[in-house]
């Protein structure tokens, strides 16, 4: 079978890595890809954002399977826009992709479902002032969070309540995170190891990979900026059998559900 990714960094690179791998692909074409993906798939002049773009890029290559990488596409609906169209594509509904793409929405989820959470409260643009008073009453150090996407890095630990207000000021008015900032979730400043566990749904059931974690932080001992997440290895020795099977009770399991 033919085979879509779409996207143009790292993980698209691995993706067509490891799928060419299968006995069961032909062709494996990438939207748009990049230089070190070109030594593995052959590279379609289509933005990833394009999404009537890439259906009409499916349609002509016979593509059979589409795997979608960034949050952009998926949070616009390509898969919906695919399955519509009678083709198969990885990748969740843009109902499901809000959980990604919208902070503000995954935090009132998992409230709303009892899935374990940092306490928080979110606020718009029209509620800067109500915002301004609670960084004032809780303690620091403080995460304020973009609520849409912003590239891995929208989410920054406010040490001082003045570095806090000077972000949310940033984000409101000088829209350092262009629009996806004007709704700002402020968070708990929760202490520990941050790990990752994927869970992959066909809408009943689910299996669950291989524990990971990223780089968070770009000095040594947490003193740095965030970065986004520069490369990440796996499996997590920090996420013990036990702990994941508590992660599929009391999380995934429950977000399958309301889904």
């Amino acid at each position: 079978m033919n085979v879509l990714i779409v996207g143009a960094g790292g993980r698209e690179h691995a993706l067509a890595w490891k799928i060419r791998q299968s006995p069961l692909v032909g062709t494996v074409y990438c939207a748009p890809g990049n230089g070190g993906i070109a030594e593995m798939a052959e590279l379609l002049p289509v933005r990833a954002d394009d999404l009537e773009g890439l259906l009409a890029a499916a349609r002509q290559h016979s593509i059979d399977l589409t795997v979608v990488g960034p949050e952009h596409p998926l949070t616009a609906g390509i898969t919906d826009l695919f399955e519509a169209n009678g083709l198969k594509v990885f990748g969740p509904s843009r109902d499901a992709a809000r959980l990604e793409g919208s902070k503000a929405f995954a935090k009132a989820f998992m409230k709303a479902h009892g899935i374990p959470t940092a306490e928080f409260r979110s606020f718009t643009a029209a509620e800067r002032y109500d915002a301004e008073r609670y960084i004032n009453e809780v303690p620091v150090p403080i995460v304020l969070k973009a609520d849409g996407l912003a590239a891995g890095k929208g989410v920054t630990i406010c040490e001082t309540k003045e570095e806090a207000l000077a972000l949310l000021d940033s984000m409101m008015e000088g829209k350092k995170f262009g629009d996806a900032g004007l709704t700002v979730v402020i968070e708990e400043f929760l202490v520990g190891e941050e790990a990752s566990v994927f869970a992959i749904s066909d809408g009943r059931e689910f299996v669950t990979l291989i524990p990971a974690q990223d780089h968070k932080r770009i000095l040594d001992n947490d003193q740095g900026k965030n970065t986004g997440g520069m490369g990440a290895y796996a499996p997590a020795p920090v996420i013990t059998e036990e702990l994941l099977e508590r992660i599929r009770r009391t999380i995934i399991r429950p977000t399958l559900v309301a889904m």
